[in-house]
């Protein structure tokens, strides 16, 4: 049978063909769409659990909460004094290691998976409120809503990230905020008001 996927990949729809059973699992679409993201991500939560405490921040973390939407970004929070462990792992593992200002990312050549670890120190005090959920076939530790939101906000108001990042961020709170109506409070009303 065939089976046709149209999912959001980061700024642009991309539709794939897939001949595949009728059900597919995430990891599996994951997969497909992100040119081996899923098993990228599995290789990527190993590593991270050797040098715990960490967890999803970001689009992939807000698709646990709502309606998903494909993204090739993982954002995740460390502990601060893991990174460079962190980093030596990755890169033994085959990813190129690049920090930034206020990240490290992580990518594989041949890859669609972006890994960004955040160094902004806002974000420690994440660590201490994520519960685990699964996200891609792997029982991981996600953010609570109320911090991704959070950290969505400070994305959004960022004005010397690229508009379209912060569009995806304004369309990431407007999908929390239709399906969570008691925290639209912690939403900057010019979100809001346009539901």
């Amino acid at each position: 049978m065939q089976t046709i996927v149209s999912a959001t990949i980061g700024d642009a729809d991309k539709i794939v063909r897939v001949t595949t059973r009728t059900h597919m699992t995430a990891a599996e679409i994951y997969e497909s769409v992100t040119n081996g993201g899923a098993s990228e991500f599995a290789e990527i939560v190993t590593v991270l659990n050797r040098n715990k405490p960490w967890c999803l921040i970001g689009g992939l973390a807000v698709n646990c909460y709502v309606e998903p939407v494909y993204t090739t970004d993982v954002d995740l929070v460390v502990v601060a004094a893991n990174l460079e462990q962190i980093a030596r792992e990755l890169e033994a593992a085959g990813f190129r290691v690049k920090p930034f200002e206020h990240s490290m990312n992580a990518k594989r050549a041949g890859s669609d998976l972006n890994v960004q670890l955040t160094t902004d120190a806002r974000y420690q005090d994440f660590l201490a409120r994520a519960t685990e959920r699964e996200v891609l076939g792997r029982r991981i530790p996600v953010s609570c809503l109320e911090d991704i939101i959070r950290g969505k906000v400070w994305a959004w108001q960022d004005k010397q990230r690229r508009s379209t990042k912060r569009k995806k961020d304004e369309l990431d709170l407007m999908r929390i905020a239709e399906a969570y109506p008691q925290l639209r409070s912690s939403i900057p009303a010019e979100i809001v008001t346009q539901l």
